[in-house]
């Protein structure tokens, strides 16, 4: 888990290369399948759309908070 927000009940992930493929991709697959069973929310995004597009992975951080009020 990279990054977690009780209040929002997420969790982000920022993942290289070897988190596309083989068996690390099933484990993350399992991983959030579990995370969700405790009602949180997981969001996934590439090491390199954070270096190169962090205004779309904040925006899409900020879509899936909403209005915590």
């Amino acid at each position: 888990m990279d990054f977690f927000c009780p209040k929002a009940k997420l969790v982000i992930e920022v993942d290289g290369s070897q988190h596309s493929t083989g068996n690390v991709a099933d484990t993350d697959k399992v991983r959030d399948e579990f995370l969700s069973t405790l009602g949180l929310r997981v969001l996934r995004f590439t090491d390199t759309d954070v270096l190169n597009n962090i205004d779309g992975v904040t925006e899409k951080i900020f879509e899936s908070i909403g209005n915590l009020g």
